[in-house]
């Protein structure tokens, strides 16, 4: 019986190498680089899709090395998948947790921090759910496939106004991020018309000193600010 070409040995060294490292790095990535997908269904389409893209253009000698690591990399695929079937450890180690972004109603900035989410990610992330501000929010959790879940506090869930027949009247302001991260957005407070003089009244009214002791500040439908310090 014949032994294993050497060459071929270290086709299959590399292939086994190369998948742990790619996937090791998706997960540093953070979770906003994905959409529908985990991170490990991410690595294996990626890697697949790109080894089966350059089998195309090679010799006949070249080829047989990339499909031996096409073979191999999808049998380390199916391996994989089916041991996180039978263990919840080896699904969050290739998939990840949930991560709570929003608690009570507070954003909780090493979340942030841990998941490679800053705070314009997270404002456009719930305005996809028609939430225009933080406020409304009691819990957001980003989930492993990078989409973002909430709820929303007592007040804004169930029936809406709408289903009364009562009409609302149109808000002042259209909630709007004034600080973020310490600075301020001036071009956002010069399009809700209000000036820096006000701004910082309000947030002497907060007992705040310093527009950089603020983490994240927006002002509210009937022009109040909500405020969070670093």
């Amino acid at each position: 019986m014949k032994s294993l070409n050497p060459s071929y040995l270290v086709i299959i060294i590399q292939t086994v190498i190369a998948f742990f490292v790619l996937l090791a790095l998706t997960r540093f990535l953070g979770k906003k680089q994905l959409s529908h997908l985990t991170f490990f269904n991410y690595v294996t389409g990626i890697t697949i899709g790109s080894i089966a893209a350059n089998m195309v253009v090679l010799t006949t000698s070249q080829y047989k090395k990339y499909l031996i690591s096409l073979i191999v990399w999808c049998a380390l695929t199916f391996i994989i998948s089916y041991i996180s079937l039978k263990s919840g450890k080896i699904r969050v180690i290739l998939d990840g947790q949930p991560t709570i972004i929003i608690k009570k109603g507070k954003i909780d900035k090493k979340a942030l921090s841990r998941t490679h989410v800053n705070i314009d990610d997270l404002t456009m992330m719930i305005r996809q759910y028609q939430v225009f501000s933080i406020t409304e929010i009691d819990y957001a959790i980003l989930e492993p496939n990078g989409r973002l879940s909430i709820l929303k506090k007592p007040e804004f869930q169930g029936t809406q106004k709408s289903d009364m027949q009562i009409l609302p009247a149109s808000p002042a302001f259209i909630p709007t991020e004034i600080i973020t991260d310490g600075k301020l957005l001036e071009q956002n407070l010069l399009e809700v018309g209000k000036s820096k003089e006000w701004l910082n009244n309000e947030l002497k009214k907060a007992n705040i000193k310093a527009i950089e002791d603020v983490f994240y500040a927006e002002i509210q439908p009937d022009g109040k600010m909500f405020i969070q310090k670093n």
